[in-house]
């Protein structure tokens, strides 16, 4: 199974998505990531938060959908903030959608421990939800069900 986080660029959240996805993901289940607008680069604080939390950052680039025409995934899950008027990036395909908006932490000002503290709060709620898909059993759900479910956490 393949799941694919999408958002704008590409650089920060999609990526910390990722990376704990597959930091955590057991055998036969992998995660990719991608941008409607990529930035060619990753957040250098979404790095720093990875290493920080035990989470391999190898390999990981900002890039466009059209990385994966070749091997489309089963799942998209974008992760932009609706609520801050951010434009969700749409994936065409059969793949099942979600949307598990999170706040964008490289938006945030402050203090050194005020955007570190956005970081770490953004992949505390990546490994939350993270942590509820790979308790269901996916290998005995319809799709309207994991539809469902998606949804569901989502909104964890």
């Amino acid at each position: 199974m393949k799941v694919l986080f999408m958002c704008t660029h590409n650089s920060c959240r999609s990526i910390l998505s990722e990376a704990l996805f597959n930091h955590l993901a057991p055998d036969g289940v992998e995660a990719v990531s991608s941008g409607s607008f990529p930035s060619g680069r990753v957040n250098q604080r979404a790095l720093q938060t990875l290493e920080a939390a035990g989470v391999s950052s190898t390999g990981l680039s900002s890039k466009a959908s059209d990385a994966f025409a070749g091997s489309p995934p089963d799942i998209v899950i974008t992760v932009c903030d609706r609520a801050a008027g951010e434009a969700c990036p749409i994936f065409f395909g059969p793949a099942l959608k979600a949307h598990w908006g999170l706040a964008d932490p490289s938006q945030v000002t402050g203090s050194d421990a005020e955007i570190s503290a956005a970081f770490e709060a953004t992949l505390g709620k990546i490994r939350e939800r993270a942590s509820a898909f790979f308790a269901l059993p996916l290998e005995n759900m319809s799709a309207d069900r994991l539809k469902t479910e998606l949804d569901r956490i989502g909104s964890l």
